[in-house]
């Protein structure tokens, strides 16, 4: 990808607002307050609080280049083709130049299957890509290790992104679950991502606080058969459209909570 020497002029996000508002009335969407910090699981270390820092209304350029780097939900696993995934999906939703990086297993402090752990990946990206928007994604590979050097890995990781991008604007994605209910380390995961990101006063987006996959949509969002617990095509539809929601949302500086049935599916091809 060539290095963008100038940077693209800004422009407004109705035009995605006035989709994603129309996505909302068909979503489920719980209360979504992105600033405010979730409470920590009980087991993980004893941590000092953080001031949260009230996140900046989004504001993009037109066309803008985005980087959607994270795991296999990123690399598209489980959809008919990897290209359908929602990383893949986001680029003509968001009239975007998308650049995906997902690598299967791969986590904060986990090695993946095609690729190492989230440092050694961001220190690999490409310094010239010159994103708009980076939105790091993930994850739940490191459920399974303990909470200790947890939050660590996530600072180190989000530092070096800074340093790569320093003109980017990150919005972090937190984990969504493979299954239900959500598992202990998840919610853990998710709320120490939460309020890392509140500290730097960046947009979170949490599928778990917000509901996105529940009782009532599981089976139409997750392929429990062959995918392994990962989104089918249609489930990877169903993130791209919440995802495109929500930064839509961060471009108006409010949520855009909908009164819909939970579990709701979207049904928008894009």
């Amino acid at each position: 990808m060539p290095a963008s020497g100038r940077r693209r002029p800004r422009r407004s996000w109705a035009a995605l607002g006035a989709v994603a508002l129309a996505v909302a009335l068909v979503c489920a969407l719980a209360a979504w307050r992105p600033w405010i910090t979730p409470t920590v699981d009980a087991a993980s270390p004893t941590q000092a609080p953080i001031a949260a820092v009230a996140p900046a209304t989004l504001a993009l350029p037109e066309n803008p280049r985005v980087l959607v780097f994270g795991d296999s939900w990123v690399y598209g696993s489980a959809a008919i083709v990897p290209t359908l995934g929602f990383a893949y999906r986001l680029g003509p939703m968001l009239d975007a130049d998308v650049v995906v990086d997902g690598v299967r297993g791969s986590g904060y402090l986990k090695p993946g299957i095609d690729g190492p752990a989230y440092g050694e990946r961001v220190a690999a990206l490409d310094p010239a890509l010159d994103p708009d928007l980076v939105i790091i994604e993930g994850t739940i590979n490191d459920r399974r290790l303990p909470a200790e050097g947890y939050r660590d890995a996530v600072t180190a990781v989000w530092d070096a992104l800074v340093a790569l991008y320093p003109e980017a604007t990150i919005v972090v994605m937190g984990p969504a679950p493979h299954v239900l209910p959500v598992e202990d380390a998840i919610a853990r995961i998710d709320a120490n991502l939460a309020e890392l990101a509140a500290a730097r006063g960046w947009w979170y987006i949490s599928p778990v606080a917000e509901n996105w996959i529940v009782a009532e949509n599981y089976l139409s969002v997750i392929d429990t058969g062959l995918g392994r617990n990962h989104p089918s095509t249609e489930g990877h539809r169903y993130l791209a459209a919440r995802v495109a929601e929500s930064l839509a949302a961060m471009s108006q500086g409010t949520d855009v909570a909908a009164d819909a049935p939970v579990g709701t599916e979207v049904g928008v091809e894009r």
